[in-house]
């Protein structure tokens, strides 16, 4: 007899959609108003976009290929001419700092023009010196 009134106070609990030995705690799913069935298209118009996205980005960065890493480069060059004129502005209030550097660039120039430049045997060194160099980045001319 006991058996039976347990299952019977079971499935009156199962018919309720709140537990009532524990506050707050919810035990079954309540039914779907039509409010929800509207939202839940909604929802599933937001699902159906976000599972075709990758598929349609991936095709629109292969057919814009060329023009994006155009546009990434003219940005990319824009932010570091940006940061490279601030940092040197930055070093350039720098009190003492600047005309140091405006010292060792004049005594390199002048070492530069001493050691290249003054007679024709240096010249031809440094003309060579910078032909092989451009040789080991661009590669030497085969011979057909």
């Amino acid at each position: 007899m006991e058996s039976q009134s347990y299952e019977q106070e079971t499935q009156t609990q199962d018919n309720t959609p709140f537990n009532d030995d524990v506050a707050g705690v919810i035990t079954k799913a309540t039914t779907p108003t039509s409010g929800d069935g509207e939202w839940q298209e909604w929802v599933n118009v937001v699902v159906d976009y976000l599972a075709k996205l990758p598929d349609a980005l991936g095709n629109f960065f292969s057919d814009y290929k060329q023009p994006l890493t155009t546009f990434g480069l003219i940005i990319t060059a824009t932010i570091t001419v940006y940061v490279t004129l601030s940092v040197l502005d930055a070093i350039d209030n720098i009190p003492l700092l600047s005309s140091i550097l405006e010292l060792v660039g004049l005594g390199y120039t002048a070492w530069f023009v001493t050691r290249y430049l003054l007679k024709a045997s240096t010249r031809q060194e440094l003309f060579s010196e910078f032909d092989s160099l451009k040789k080991q980045v661009l590669g030497g001319k085969t011979q057909s």
